[in-house]
Order: C-alpha cells, then structure tokens, then sequence
C-alpha cells in the first residue's frame, strides 16, 4: 500500500466509525464502544505509518479531479509534508485517548452512541483539514467541524448553559468563516486554483492582486476557529460540554485548525507587511489578556480553557514573526499537554464533586484520593509553565528565540516592532501562565480543611490515558534536536537568552503566587469561612452527576463569593472583578453587535406583520367589503330598484344642467 493510499484511509476510517456507531446505536449497542474506539485508534496507527514514510523529506503529493467548475477547478488533493504528518499523529492519538476515556467517563449517558458517532467524524473532519492540498475540500472540514462542536458543546442540552455555549460558539465562529470564505475564493480568482502549493508560489512570486485585503479576510476565519482577540470569547463558555469534548476541542482539533492553516498559507500573509502587524498584535493582547483573566476564574475547566487562548496566542505570535516551525512545534506540544490536563481535570472534578476552585481551597485530602490525576496533572502543569525539561519549555522557549531573532531584524520582511511586541507579550505571558498554573495547582491539590465527600474511584480507562499522554508531555521536547527535518529544516533548540529570560519569568511567577498563597491562608486562618464554606457534612446543594453535567459547585456556587484563600484576588486586587469577566468583552459585544441585531430583527418583525402582512391583508379585506356592500344592495325588491334609478337619472339630469350652464 503506498503512503498516499495509507493517508487516505487515515480520516476515512473514522468517518466510517462515525456511521457505523450511528447505525448500531440503537440495533447493536455492544458494537458503539469498538466502533468509537478501534476506527480511531487505526487511524492514530496509520498516521504514524504516514508519518515514519514521509520522514520529514519532500513533500508527497496525490491529486484527482474532483469536479470541473468551468474555471477554477476544485481537485481531491492529499498535500503530506512534515507539518501535515506530525499534526495528524497528534490527533489521532488525542482523539483515541478521547474515545477511550469517554467510554468510562460517559459510561451511564444514554446519548453516549450519537456523542461517540460525532467525536469521530470531529476527528474526521480535522484530519481532512491537516491532510487536504486544496482549499475548497479543506473547507468542508472546516465547516463540518464547526457543526460538530455546536452538538458537542450542547450534548448537556437539558442544561441553559450547554444550550447558549453551543450557539454561542456556532455563531461566533461562523462570523469568521464568512470573511474567511470570501477570502478562499479571492486566493483561487488570483492564483487561478484552490490548490494550497498553487496558492503559495503565486503570493511567493508577488501575484497576489490585494495582499492585505486577502490575508486580513483569511485572519478573521482563523481569530473565530482559533480563539483569538476579538473572537475567543466562545471558548471559555464551551466548557459547558463534556470534559473529553473540551479536550478535544482545546488540544487537536477546532483551534488547532486556525493555527495549522496560518502555517500552510504563511507566504500569503507574509507578503502583507500590514497583516503581518495586525497578527502579532492580535497575538499580543490575545497572550497578555487571556493569562490576567485564567488568573482569576474559580472553574478549573476555564482556567485551563483562558489558558488555551493564551498557548494560541503563542502559536500566531511565532506565526507573525515568520516562524512557522516554532508555532507548528508549540501546537504539538500544547497538544500533549492541555489534553493530559483536561482529562485530569475530568478526573478531579469527578474526585471533589465540583469543579469549583473555592471549594477544593476549603477541602483536604484530594490529591492522596485521586493519585494519577495529582501527578500527570503536576507535571503537565510544569510543561504548561514552561519549566524545564518538559516538553512545553522547549516549544514556548522556540516561539521566544523567533521573536527575538526578528526583533533584531534578521527575519527577512518582518518588521522589528512586530518581533518586540511578540517577545515582550510572551514573556509577560510566561510570568501569567507559571502564576495561575501554580494557583490552580495549590487551590486543587493543596487545600487546608477537612476532607471533601468521597465519591469512589475513577475507572481505569479514564486513568490509564493520563499516564498514556504523560509520555509526550515528557519526551517531545527531544523533537527541537531529533526531528528539525520535519520543521522545514532548522533546527528548534532553544538560545541561551530567551532560555533564561523565560524561564526567569516562569519561576518569577510561580514565587510571586506562591507567596500570596501563604498570605491568604494566613489571612483566612483569622478570617471567619462564612457563607462560603464547603462543609463536607452537608447535605450537597447538587448531585454528583448534576455537578458535573451542569459545572455547578457540589456544596454550593462560591464562584462570585469574597474568597479569601484565592491569591489571584490578591494579585489582581481592583482589576480581579474585571478579568474574572473576560474584561466584560461579551457586555461589549452585546452592546454593539446583539442588541441592534436583535433591534434590527424586531423592526423587520414589525414592519412584516404590521405593514406588509397589512397590506396583505388590506387586500383581501376591501373586496370582501365591497362585495358585502354590494350584496346589500341586492333586496329583490323591484320599488327600491326603480326608485334608485329614477334618484340616479335625476342626479345626471341635474349634473348635466349644471355643467351646461357653467359651459
């Protein structure tokens, strides 16, 4: 079987699971579990195939016709480079530890068959977008992925925060995928092809009829897919799903898309000096703002999710200074790494009953309870902070290294302003990210009280894949020296400098929170618990299963409470309130795009049932009158009849005289 053959079956197979799980849903239960996991877990297997062929060389190319348009063509293409590869590996082993753990985790939903079918054509359809060289076929993956989140993020219907987080981030991410598509389609008419390597020679060689028109339409399908400034607000609120949705959704697939796409058509927007400006400043504030708001969310799943925002920033922050390698890098491994801690996550909230943040501050004993999650989730917070040797100070130490190689100017057609803002969000950003991982690390592992409920132990499937992804979060780092042919060429080892810049800043921040951790516990040790208190004796103020469906504290919402054993309140002091609320971008958004939206809709509402369906109705109304009028005036009586005649003859005869006097 040849490499291309073999990278076809890769998204194909689990698209096959996907219809195979939906047919047995109901017929053949037994058959949901093996046809969500093996497709899948195939599909991992022959992404590696692909991958250990390609090696890292050129690029290997395989195209048919896919329908002739009468101008540009739209071709089946398969595009396998070394980006392509170590990017499908990533998600097909993402996705299969998904499957995996969701076997256990969901293991009572009676919608586990419909969740299963859709996790595998999600994965379907982001293999479809890594693997595909034309454009119009990337897009259907684009699109069906897009579909997929908003039932995934809604599986908890029942809930009103599922069904708003789902259209919350169906609408959000299709208000960037229509300029986006504007922008696919302005490409083709200038290269005359949808092919992605067509594309690229032609913005290489100066074809491109509007550079800057073309790459800021293809920025704002990557700032909705991708959570960026202004359009990540969807991501947070998509924690509303299930915890392996969010992991899926936050390492491999869904944000990765934007990311993966921005490197593949890197030469467009290099060729637009402005966009490339307009990225790195995206990505700066992007960085900045999202680590201050993770600082202050009580919801473990949101930090994690600000948290994400923050790592994509990151990746288009290498992407602005011209260095795809590091951004692709730093995409895998965050990819190892968030999902380890998402499925951790899973595992604590199901250990503690809430996945309140207060509440495990107030409660002991957590970490001695749920042992594989204390440890994998350790240390995939210490590769989250960047702290060497693991696997995510070697990626975020490669986007620092690009940003201070173009800060100096020797990254050709990049503008130094845009190296130094990149390289200054970053290592403000490192300072944030070391602060709340060790805060979410300290309130979830080290809480001082008595012992929160017990609520068993997790099941092994669920466990067994911490330890699994544990291995990445570990080794990828080897990537910088071992596998540079795969990042087009050059090697990613970090420099001396920004190493000891970033790591000085990720030690600095973990201090710094680590000592507001023990002023607050000094604090509240003579501060009455009050109104907040988690009190393991109580009765809970939810179930376990609503607690973790519905993302409601176990013992009651602490959320907005005057928490004082939370050093981000400290940190942030006045600007706490604020960034708890995402700096109250969705109240700015609803001012200016929701309201006159909705204004607009109830006008056009009004005007349809008030004016047109009042002219409609007009119209059938007046000949019913006239008719009715009519009908009266036919009595059957034939006095009445001649009386108006002669009445009628009269009025003539009278108007006759009168205009024949006036002649």
């Amino acid at each position: 079987m040849t490499t291309t053959t073999t990278a076809a079956l890769v998204p194909l197979l689990p698209f096959l699971g996907a219809v195979g799980g939906l047919l047995a849903g109901r017929r053949a239960p037994g058959l949901v579990r093996p046809l969500a996991v093996l497709p899948t877990a195939v599909a991992a297997v022959l992404a590696v195939v692909v991958a250990w062929r390609q090696g890292g060389g050129a690029p290997l190319e395989a195209a048919a016709r896919l329908t002739p348009t009468g101008s540009v063509p739209v071709d089946l293409a398969l595009h396998l480079d070394g980006f392509a590869v170590l990017v499908a590996v990533l998600v097909g082993a993402v996705a299969t530890c998904v499957q995996v753990y969701s076997t256990a985790y969901l293991r009572d939903d009676l919608r586990y068959p419909s969740y299963a079918a859709l996790v595998s054509l999600f994965t379907s359809a982001m293999l479809l977008v890594v693997y595909s060289g034309d454009l119009m076929v990337l897009l259907v993956g684009w699109e069906v992925m897009g579909i997929c989140s908003y039932f995934l993020v809604g599986h908890y219907w029942e809930t009103e925060a599922a069904r708003a987080a789902s259209l919350k981030a169906f609408l959000v991410t299709k208000a960037g995928d229509v300029p986006f598509l504007i922008g696919v389609f302005a490409l083709a008419a200038d290269a005359g092809t949808f092919r992605i390597d067509g594309i690229v020679t032609t913005a290489a060689s100066g074809g491109l009829a509007h550079p800057t028109l073309d790459a800021l339409l293809l920025l704002a399908g990557v700032a909705g897919k991708s959570a960026q400034f202004p359009l990540h607000t969807w991501l947070p609120d998509a924690m509303a799903g299930p915890t392996p949705v969010s992991a899926l959704i936050h390492a491999a697939t869904m944000v990765a898309a934007g990311v993966y796409l921005v490197a593949r058509l890197l030469p467009v927007l290099a060729a637009s000096t402005a966009a490339m400006v307009v990225l790195a400043v995206m990505a700066a504030v992007t960085m900045v703002g999202s680590g201050l708001a993770a600082l202050a969310q009580d919801d473990v799943k949101r930090v994690l999710a600000y948290s994400t925002v923050g790592q994509l920033g990151y990746m288009t922050g290498a992407l602005a200074v011209g260095d795809r390698g590091a951004a692709v890098f730093h995409l895998l491994s965050h990819g190892a790494f968030k999902a380890l801690l998402f499925l951790a996550a899973g595992v604590v909230i199901h250990a503690a009953g809430t996945n309140s943040l207060a509440a495990t501050a107030r409660a002991g004993g957590l970490a001695r309870r749920a042992p594989d999650a204390y440890w994998t989730m350790t240390v995939a917070l210490l590769a989250l902070a960047a702290i060497p040797p693991f696997s995510g100070f070697f990626s975020k130490e490669a986007v620092l290294g690009a940003a201070e190689h173009a800060a100096r100017g020797q990254a050709d057609g990049i503008p130094c302003a845009a190296g130094w803002l990149v390289l200054a969000a970053g290592l403000a950003t490192a300072v944030l990210t070391a602060g709340y991982a060790t805060r979410l690390w300290l309130m979830a592992f080290r809480g001082r009280g008595p012992e929160a409920a017990d609520h068993g132990r997790e099941p092994r499937a669920m466990t067994a894949v911490l330890w699994l992804l544990l291995v990445p979060t570990l080794g990828l780092g080897l990537a910088a020296w071992k596998l540079p042919d795969w990042f087009d060429g050059h090697s990613l080892a970090p420099a001396a400098t920004t190493s000891l810049l970033g790591t000085g800043c990720a030690l600095a921040g973990a201090l710094v929170v680590l000592t507001a951790w023990r002023r607050v516990h000094a604090r509240a040790a003579r501060t009455p618990m009050g109104a907040v208190a988690a009190d393991p004796e109580a009765a809970p103020a939810v179930s376990e299963e609503e607690a973790i469906a519905t993302h409601e504290a176990a013992y009651g919402s602490v959320a907005g409470a005057q928490d004082p054993a939370d050093p981000g309140r400290l940190l942030l002091g006045p600007l706490h309130r604020h960034a708890a609320a995402g700096f109250h971008l969705d109240a700015v958004v609803r001012a200016l795009v929701v309201r006159p939206v909705l204004g607009a809709a109830r006008l056009a509402r009004f005007l349809d049932r008030e004016v047109v369906e009042g002219y409609v109705r007009g119209a059938g109304t007046a000949p019913g009158l006239l008719g009715a009028a009519v009908r009266r005036a036919q009595t059957g009586n034939t006095q009445t009849y001649l009386g108006v005649l002669f009445a009628g003859s009269a009025v003539l005869a009278v108007a006759a005289v009168l205009v024949a006097s006036g002649a």
